[in-house]
């Protein structure tokens, strides 16, 4: 008999993917994220594999949602969040009840109902400017901003309830992951956006910084190998490249990949806040590569040019779901 997962999070970016790849895995799914009165099922709407997913539209800050979301699930992948840094600026306090909030109740419905896994999405946002590098699960937690504080607390919160109540929890930790369906907000998809629209002049925030990238696909198949994973309950795994790029180089390639001749500059309006910026992320993955046979599939040009692919299939980049990984 097939395994039940709740997905929430599960119209939005990383989310539907996962979905699909779980039933491609002979999983049965039930997909959780917010109501919306349209109804609408973000891009789950798209998916090839819609027909084959329970779809539930709640909303994860209230407990007895979840609770009816996760009866008689087996497992449950909680993805859902406020995942945009110049917003958690604006309204911290939404972020603390979606993410802080959101995984409590998360955690809590788990409790009551025994399930077998309960694996939480974190970010490596957590860690802040890579104090060494490359960056490990013991690395530092330092909050740079709003969203990443609470993701620090999500975690911590999970991490007690493994400790507490013998939660079986996981944390998956996953560097900054691109592709098909991203937020337009992302950096890739402005990057191709701007090349689409046939801009000699891209305008981005800081140029400097660099993102340790991994394709999306990559990142679920991670998910699914620590699922299948005995090894790491009450552990952090990162999810990454082992290799890092400056988004300055990172928007170069787009457009050479797009053979289209640009010129950056820097738009002051999407630079962070002097002591908010995080200049380093690059993942140390070892973990990951020792409990599992993780090794990913999709170097940065391979998963750029699919990228590319997909968002030149269509001319916009979002069907507007709100809280999403």
């Amino acid at each position: 008999m097939s395994k039940k997962i709740l997905i929430t999070g599960a119209c939005g970016f990383i989310g539907s993917h996962l979905a699909e790849m779980c039933i491609e895995n002979g999983l049965d799914v039930v997909a959780f994220d917010r109501y919306n009165s349209n109804n609408h099922k973000g891009w789950l709407e798209e998916s090839e594999k819609r027909d084959q997913i329970e779809v539930v539209l709640g909303d994860i800050r209230d407990l007895d949602s979840v609770t009816k979301a996760m009866a008689g699930c087996d497992v449950v992948f909680h993805l859902a969040a406020l995942i945009g840094i110049p917003y958690s600026y604006v309204s911290p306090l939404a972020y603390i009840r979606t993410n802080i909030e959101g995984t409590y109740n998360v955690l809590e419905a788990a409790r009551n109902k025994a399930v077998e896994q309960i694996i939480v999405t974190s970010t490596s946002e957590v860690y802040g400017s890579a104090q060494y590098s490359p960056i490990d699960e013991a690395h530092p937690l330092v909050g740079q901003s709003p969203y990443a504080a609470t993701k620090i607390a999500a975690d911590q919160l999970a991490l007690s309830y493994f400790r507490s109540f013998d939660s079986p929890v996981k944390i998956v930790r996953p560097f900054n992951t691109y592709g098909p369906r991203q937020s337009a907000r992302a950096i890739i998809p402005t990057v191709i956006a701007q090349c689409q629209a046939g801009e000699a002049e891209l305008q981005l925030g800081n140029l400097s910084p660099t993102r340790d990238l991994t394709y999306v696909k990559d990142t679920c198949t991670a998910f699914l190998e620590i699922y299948h994973s005995k090894a790491c309950f009450g552990q952090v795994v990162n999810v990454g490249m082992n290799n890092e790029i400056s988004i300055g180089d990172l928007a170069m390639k787009i457009a050479k990949l797009m053979q289209v001749n640009i010129e950056i500059t820097e738009d002051v309006e999407r630079v962070r806040p002097q002591k908010s910026e995080v200049d380093r992320l690059i993942c140390e993955n070892e973990r990951l590569s020792t409990i599992s046979s993780w090794r990913p599939a999709y170097d940065l040009s391979r998963g750029l040019k699919e990228t590319i692919a997909w968002f030149n299939g269509r001319r916009e980049c979002t069907p507007g779901v709100e809280y999403i990984v």
